[in-house]
């Protein structure tokens, strides 16, 4: 008998998206999650609540909390790891720390689900980093028939399945690649002047582990977050193009405490200690916000970066900080990173959602001609017709979703509207 369920909590974790279901499904063993998927209607998984739009939603909803442990299975190579896929990266580095293993990279936030970051191509920074989901070997999914279906790195599904937008089922498991843990230590740099950025982007966006660039569009780039190896020569100190090392902690968002944020100032730490922003025992970011990226091929660097400045005037009001990063390129079909080395320009804007979406009106449709790609999980206008061009692998995607979920269970409005509507 599937168990009872239980209230919901009603929005999202910025608050502007307020949950349409009412109650929410917590079974505690996969036997009682084909229970509940068989007998849904139409049913999502909802995972740490931090997307900022419905892609979540669902007339019912069910939650893997009941059956996550932060157990790790490690391979006898010691090359991956298996674990629950509702697990959080914070939770999972934790346990990978006992191990002395790492992943090759984290997102901002360690608060996010393994499932929920990997089937939206969520990702961290670095020239040489893929996202989140190319860390992924394996995967299992209970279908919308109960069937549980496993897949592996080289079956021919598996490049359409990991980043597969919570359309095809109820991740429950993953096999993730792993390395010997590495300690990271980061510096940041302050005031980069806007033309020294346009002269020298691939150089500053590759001075470190990972780099992170934060600006309010001002007259300059206000601040550079470079992670580097401890196990890599190379860490920059003192000055960075002319940015000068900071010589106190500083919070990404002006004004802002930086006790939430990782450690800086050089000081070499864990790995996961230092690739996120934040800590996970605080609040990430602001909590109070809406957030938005766009995704672009990084050869267009600085095109993407003249739209956003010729703009300022219009974004600043609305703006808490923008992000600047990077991802390698991958072969997963609904990545925002597929088969080109991309830039993402990320937004943090203030909890005003009409007015951001007026906006990104006009910000939305400059990027998208320089052929940017939106994240998945973050605020954006672009419908399927306007998004499907962008991803080779598209007609496969669908072909993909109807066969494994021929009834629809999985489907919502917003995949409707943004990814599966025929186009």
């Amino acid at each position: 008998m599937t168990e009872a369920p239980v209230a919901l909590a009603t929005t999202n974790w910025a608050g502007n998206h307020t949950y349409r279901a009412t109650e929410l499904r917590r079974p505690e063993s996969l036997a009682e999650l084909q229970e509940t998927i068989t007998n849904a209607r139409q049913v999502r998984v909802l995972g740490s609540r931090h997307s900022f739009t419905a892609i979540g939603d669902s007339a019912e909803l069910v939650s893997l909390e009941a059956m996550t442990s932060d157990r790790v299975d490690v391979s006898s190579d010691r090359r991956t790891v298996t674990v629950d896929a509702g697990l959080r990266y914070g939770e999972l580095a934790a346990a990978l720390h006992r191990e002395g293993l790492a992943l090759h990279n984290l997102a901002s936030l360690p608060h996010i689900s393994i499932a929920g970051a990997v089937a939206t191509a969520t990702h961290g920074s670095g020239v040489g980093n893929g996202n989140l989901a190319t860390a992924v070997a394996g995967l299992e999914l209970v279908t919308s028939s109960g069937e549980l279906v496993r897949c592996a790195r080289g079956d021919a599904d598996f490049d359409g399945m990991v980043v597969g937008l919570g359309a095809l089922g109820a991740v429950t498991r993953m096999t993730l690649d792993v390395e010997p843990a590495f300690d990271v230590q980061q510096r940041v740099f302050e005031q980069l002047p806007w033309d020294t950025l346009y002269g020298n982007l691939d150089e500053v966006l590759s001075a470190g582990y990972s780099v992170s660039l934060f600006t309010g569009l001002g007259p300059s780039v206000d601040m550079i977050w470079v992670k580097s190896r401890t196990d890599v020569a190379g860490s920059p100190a003192g000055d960075l193009f002319g940015a000068v090392e900071a010589a106190t902690e500083r919070h990404p968002l002006p004004g802002i405490d930086p006790a939430p944020t990782t450690a800086q100032l050089g000081s070499p730490g864990r790995w996961s200690d230092r690739l996120p922003h934040f800590r996970m025992g605080f609040t990430p970011s602001n909590g109070n916000e809406i957030q938005s990226e766009y995704l672009l091929p990084r050869t267009a660097g600085v095109e993407a970066l003249e739209v956003l400045r010729s703009l300022a005037h219009r974004i600043r009001p609305l703006l808490q900080v923008c992000e600047i990063r990077t991802v390698a390129a991958d072969e997963l079909w609904m990545s925002t990173a597929y088969g080109q080395p991309t830039l993402g320009l990320h937004f943090t804007w203030l909890p005003a959602q009409a007015d951001v979406e007026e906006l990104l009106v006009e910000l939305e449709a400059r990027l998208l001609a320089l052929g940017a790609r939106p994240h998945w999980g973050k605020l954006f206008l672009a419908d399927a017709a306007t998004l499907a061009p962008r991803y080779p692998r598209h007609a496969d995607f669908l072909a993909l979703v109807d066969r494994l979920d021929p009834r629809g269970t999985f489907r919502n409005d917003w995949l409707e509207r943004h990814v599966l509507d025929n186009v």
